[in-house]
């Protein structure tokens, strides 16, 4: 073979094979090697060279993935049926795992989550998934972040996006809030109405013991009552200024 053909051939060769062994992975990637079918471990970031139809590398990206949970129907601890959706955060902490232990990790946590949503909440009554909402999502945070630890995924955060009640549902809980709402509005105002006699009580007192005190409470609520000249007064003479009068007339004009 003459040198200029085996030069072609060496050239061709390489601008097939050089594109197969020279791989680029991203900062936000790592890439799993195989050789031979057998894991070798992972590679990158940056540029690394592999050996051409030895060695298969799968690309895996390490970056956050934000998932919605679909709605799910669930019958509460206390027979509600209501329907929840939600949003899971997770992300790949161990490319290795997420390629050997699991076909699909993203679709994998999808169905454990959905799962985990159903079980969670049907083990929790309304009002507990009304008002503790944050207590609810760390408990779902933690069950699915146990069942996709061995895929080398992480999940941060679970937080649940809404809670969808039927209409007869949402009848009920007004009429039970407009009650409750009644309910502390008269316990208001019966407290209000007993200090109010309680004060009373006081002041009948201590007026009962200086009858000066009275005749201060006529002049005050005389004047009160003079800010609206249409107003038509009557005034009470107290009985003891009476006696007093009696006392004097029987004294000027003596029987």
């Amino acid at each position: 073979m003459s040198g200029p053909i085996f030069l072609g051939i060496l050239v061709f060769l390489l601008l097939i094979i050089l594109p197969m062994a020279v791989k680029i992975v991203p900062e936000y990637e790592r890439g799993v090697l195989f050789r031979l079918g057998r894991l070798v471990g992972q590679r990158g970031p940056g540029l690394f060279l592999i050996i051409p139809f030895v060695d298969r590398m799968v690309k895996v990206d390490l970056r956050v993935v934000t998932m919605d949970v679909p709605s799910q129907e669930v019958i509460t601890k206390d027979n509600v049926t209501v329907r929840v959706n939600a949003v899971v955060y997770f992300r790949v902490v161990n490319p290795s795992d997420s390629v050997v232990k699991v076909l699909d990790h993203i679709r994998a946590t999808s169905q454990i989550s959905q799962t985990t949503l159903r079980n969670v909440l049907g083990q929790s009554e309304l009002d507990e998934l009304l008002t503790q909402r944050e207590k609810l999502n760390q408990m779902l945070q933690r069950i699915i972040d146990e069942h996709t630890d061995p895929w080398g995924v992480k999940v941060s955060v679970v937080e649940i996006k809404e809670v969808e009640l039927a209409e007869t549902m949402k009848r009920s809980m007004a009429a039970q809030a407009e009650a409750e709402r009644e309910r502390r509005a008269k316990i208001i105002h019966a407290d209000g109405e007993f200090q109010a006699s309680t004060r009373l009580a006081e002041a009948g007192v201590i007026i009962g013991k200086d009858p000066a005190t009275l005749q201060l409470r006529y002049l005050q609520t005389l004047v009160e009552i003079s800010a609206d000249k249409n107003s038509t007064i009557i005034f009470p003479i107290p009985v003891d200024f009476l006696k007093a009068l009696t006392r004097i007339a029987e004294n000027v004009n003596p029987k």
